[in-house]
This record gives C-alpha cells, sequence and structure tokens, in this order.
C-alpha cells in the first residue's frame, strides 16, 4: 500500500480538528501522554490504567469477528448495510475488513490486542481515503469514528478522540438514533480508554436507549461493563454483563463468548480486590443532582419538599404540588385556586397572580398551562413569557422539540408553535417494543398516530410513512410491526414497504424473526 499522504483531509464543515495522517514507526511503542500509564496494582474501586494494547503480552481469548454497522430490514434481507460500503479499485474496502476483523482480547482487561499494528493502520489509511471525498453527515460520522476505533486500538488516544468528537458531531446532525448512540458509544471507549471513566460511563448511559436493537443495546451494555471492571466497579461491571446477556434471547454464540470471558474477568477481580464500590445510579453516572421530592407534613398538612437524604429543603406550606421536572415545580396554596412556580430553592418564579388553574409540567424549557384549566392551553417558559399563544383543547408535553395538540382533531406542533401534522387524527397512541407507550412522537422522532381506529406512521417533519390503513402498529428499532385484518403479524422495513407477510402469529414471532435477519447490529465499538 503507498504510504499516507502528510496533507490534511479535505475541510468539510463541520471538520476534524486532527485529521489523522499516520505514519509507519521506526521504533517500538512507548508510552506518551497519548496514553494511560500502568500502575503498580490497584486497590478495590480504583481505576485500572493500562498503556497502548500493542504493549501487552498477556494470555489472550481468540473470538469471532463483529458484523458492520446497523441495517433496514430490507437491506438486511439482502445482506447490505444502511451506510452503504461503495466499492473501490485499490483492494478490499477498509469498512469491510474492519468489520470482520477476528479480535484478541486480553484475559483481564478485555482490551483488544493487534499481532500486527501495521495491518490496522493500513485500514485507517483506507478510511481516510474515503472519508476525503465523503460530504455527507452519515458517512463522516461513520468513517470518522471509525478511524477512531482503529487510533484507540492502536494506542493512539489523542487522534482517537479528535476523530470521535467530530464523530458525534456529524451523528447528531443526521437526527438518527442509531448513529447517534454508535458515535457515542465509540467515544465513549475512547475516553475510557484515557482514564475519563466520569464522561465516558455518561455517554456509554446515554447511548443506551430503549428504542435501539436489543443486540446492540447487549453490545452497549457490555462495553459499559468493560469501563466499569476498569474502575474497579465490579458489581456494576457484572450488572451490565448479566444486561448483556438477558437482552440476546437468542442465540449469539459471538456475544455470550465474550460476555462469559467478561465474567471472568470480574471473578477474578473480586477474587483479588473484593467486590468494590456499590453499583451507581443512573443520576449519578449521568451527573444529575436529585431534584427535591414532595413530602407532606402531618402537622401542619401541608407539603413541602425533601433532598434524597430526608432533610427539609422547602418548608410545607402548600396544599397542593407537582414534582419538579426541568428545575422547577409547580405549587399551590392553601388560599387560592391559582398554581405557582417555584425552583429547587423555593424561589418564586412565577405568581399565582397570574391566574393560572391549569399547568402542566415543563419539559425542554416549555410547560402547558391554562386559566380554567380546562381549555385555551397556552406554552410558556419558566419565567411566564408566552411562546405559544394559540389556545388548543387538549397538550402532551414537549419530546425533541414537538408537542401533540388538539384542536378539533390531534395533530402536533413545534417550539414555535408551527403545524408540523395537521389536526385531523383521533389520538396519538405511539406503541414501542418495549412495552411503553408514548403520548405523541418516541426520542427518534416518530409518532404512531390514530384514524377512526386505523393506525399509522408519521416522521418529525410530518411526512406520513405509513398510512393510517392497519389495525395496529408497533415501533421497532429497525421496522414497523403490523397487525393484519386476521390477528397476524407482519412487518414494514422504516420506509413503509412490505417486509415480512402478515402470517405470524404474534409481535414477538416477528420480533424473533427480525432479529435473526439483522446480524449487523453489533458494530465495531
Amino acid at each position: 500500500m503507498p504510504s499516507p499522504s502528510a496533507a490534511p483531509v479535505e475541510a468539510v464543515r463541520p471538520v476534524s480538528a486532527n485529521p489523522v495522517s499516520p505514519a509507519t514507526p521506526t521504533t517500538p511503542v512507548v508510552a506518551t501522554p497519548d496514553t494511560v500509564l500502568p500502575v503498580a496494582s490497584s486497590a478495590a474501586g480504583a481505576a485500572t490504567a493500562l498503556s497502548s494494547p500493542t504493549m501487552l503480552t498477556p494470555i489472550v481469548v481468540k473470538l469471532g469477528g463483529h458484523a458492520p454497522e446497523p441495517v433496514t430490514p430490507s437491506e438486511a434481507a439482502a445482506a447490505a448495510s444502511d451506510e452503504p460500503i461503495e466499492p473501490e479499485d485499490t483492494g478490499p474496502d477498509p469498512e469491510q475488513v474492519l468489520a470482520g476483523y477476528e479480535w484478541r482480547f486480553h484475559r483481564e482487561t478485555l482490551r483488544e490486542l493487534v499481532d500486527n499494528p501495521e495491518e490496522l493502520r493500513e485500514i485507517r489509511d483506507k478510511l481516510t481515503e474515503k472519508l476525503t471525498p465523503a460530504t455527507d453527515n452519515a458517512s463522516r460520522a461513520r468513517l470518522l469514528s471509525l478511524r477512531a476505533v482503529v487510533s484507540r486500538i492502536l494506542g493512539e488516544l489523542t487522534k482517537a478522540l479528535s476523530d470521535g468528537k467530530m464523530a458525534l458531531v456529524h451523528a447528531e446532525a443526521t437526527g438518527e438514533l442509531r448513529r447517534i448512540a454508535i458515535a457515542k458509544a465509540r467515544l465513549a471507549h475512547v475516553l475510557q480508554w484515557r482514564g475519563d471513566f466520569a464522561e465516558a460511563d455518561r455517554l456509554f448511559l446515554e447511548a443506551n436507549s430503549s428504542e435501539l436493537p436489543d443486540r446492540l443495546r447487549a453490545t452497549l451494555h457490555e462495553h459499559a461493563g468493560r469501563s466499569c471492571l476498569d474502575q474497579g466497579r465490579y458489581m456494576e461491571a457484572f450488572n451490565h454483563f448479566e444486561a448483556a446477556l438477558e437482552l440476546r434471547k437468542v442465540e449469539d454464540p459471538d456475544l455470550i463468548a465474550r460476555t462469559e470471558l467478561a465474567l471472568d474477568a470480574v471473578s477474578l477481580k473480586i477474587a483479588e480486590n473484593g467486590m468494590g464500590p456499590y453499583p451507581r445510579s443512573r443520576e449519578e453516572i449521568l451527573q444529575v443532582a436529585k431534584a427535591p421530592v414532595p413530602k407532606f407534613d402531618e402537622r401542619v398538612q401541608c407539603w413541602g419538599f425533601v433532598d434524597s437524604e430526608g432533610r427539609t429543603v422547602i418548608a410545607p406550606a402548600f396544599a397542593d404540588v407537582q414534582p419538579f421536572r426541568d428545575g422547577v415545580g409547580w405549587v399551590r396554596r392553601r388560599e387560592t385556586q391559582a398554581w405557582e412556580l417555584i425552583d429547587e430553592t423555593g424561589s418564586k418564579l412565577i405568581d399565582s397572580n397570574v391566574g393560572l388553574r391549569g399547568v402542566g409540567s415543563f419539559s425542554e424549557g416549555l410547560a402547558w398551562v391554562s386559566k380554567d384549566g380546562g381549555a385555551g392551553w397556552i406554552a410558556i417558559d419558566k419565567f411566564g413569557r408566552v411562546i405559544i399563544s394559540t389556545g388548543f383543547e387538549d397538550v402532551r408535553p414537549f419530546r425533541r422539540g414537538l408537542a401533540a395538540v388538539k384542536r378539533g382533531g390531534w395533530g402536533a406542533v413545534d417550539k414555535q408553535g408551527r403545524i408540523v401534522l395537521p389536526f385531523q387524527f383521533s389520538g396519538f397512541a405511539t406503541a414501542l417494543t418495549d412495552g411503553r407507550y408514548v403520548d405523541g412522537f418516541s426520542d427518534e422522532g416518530l409518532a404512531i398516530i390514530d384514524a377512526s381506529g386505523r393506525k399509522g406512521v408519521v416522521d418529525r417533519s410530518g411526512t406520513m410513512i405509513v398510512p393510517p390503513v392497519h389495525p395496529a402498529v408497533v415501533i421497532h428499532p429497525v421496522a414497523f410491526l403490523i397487525a393484519g385484518n386476521e390477528g397476524r403479524w407482519g412487518a414494514l422495513d422504516r420506509k413503509g414497504r412490505p417486509f415480512i407477510d402478515p402470517v405470524l402469529p404474534s409481535r414477538q414471532a416477528v420480533m424473533e424473526e427480525l432479529d435473526r435477519l439483522l446480524a449487523d447490529t453489533k458494530p465495531v465499538l
């Protein structure tokens, strides 16, 4: 392969601040400020710091390669990616090579080992060649994050960090949940190797949405567990590995082998160091302070608020309260039927004199309120400023910038009050495969609409993906499950095209069939 060019990658906004132009080293790999240096020993709860994986000589286990990036069901049936890998005349495609790479893992640290670093450097060079002409956010997100993976495994963590951060910028610009999740996980893995565990764990948790395919979620749990193992959080690591196995209800030899290896590593560490710290809560990992919670005082017969330790932080003085959301909460005093808004210190933001008798919790900085509590719902911010003045008969909280609202029929508006979906539906009942129902739009911007008992699907732009002609629809991470008129189930792909005929006996049967087809929801992280 020709030596890589030293010229930076052609700028396409947004661009990487540190384009990779790898060079072949002529001296042995040494620890640099790029790497995490080893320590003599680690006590329970202490981080296990490691150097470049090419410097390790442990007992290893060889496992199968990963599959390519996530795909849509129609393309999965043809064994192709939803991020198509275009053939090149310059040899094997680097993405295909990387997807089929047979990794070896350190038995104790679970980190990848590389016998031939030059082979990985060639893969990185090829990824750089593909990145140069790429202009769309989806391609740049994929290629940058894959290049970050290769640089991480080579121990070049500063390059990996730069690519990982820029990949996430491009992924978020697409608005696609799976693409964002994969970019977050790849960046988190780089941060883990750099020893920035708090940020790594936060990203792993944020990435692991219940709206993702179970196989991808299992892989995310597996990698979050590895981060906990590095930190000496052995109980927490064990919980992640167990969750990975639980999510894989069908045979998955690679994941089972990796998870068994991980459980062995945890057992070894526990034998050496003890159980480690107690598992953290979701709020602790996300670095979000717990809001005060309502508590009724029997002595004064009023509501107040206490902190997580049970200490009073806002004195009991209210006849009625609502839980804090978005850092604020609605409270009502005995002498009035109108609500006032306070922050978590008890300071008043909106006075009861405004006369709001109907109030909804704040979400994404806005709340729906009404003077009479029955109709005429408008949206205000935390200072009482009216943001959407049009009165609606009924409303739902904002989710990802959209809210379901009713004026005659149900439709949707954005945070500026612009109509995204006309008011022509009987309602929203967005069913997800994890058993949840969402009033309005899901995290990835999809909603199931009801038109006189028939269900369809719209996206956040108001585009009708699936016309409302089905008795029931459920949003699957990569498909739409549909019920037929005979009570049988099938599936449409994410463009609304038929994929599995409605001949299967249950939703679960359809999900199992999709899971069998989607062998590519195990991206290299």
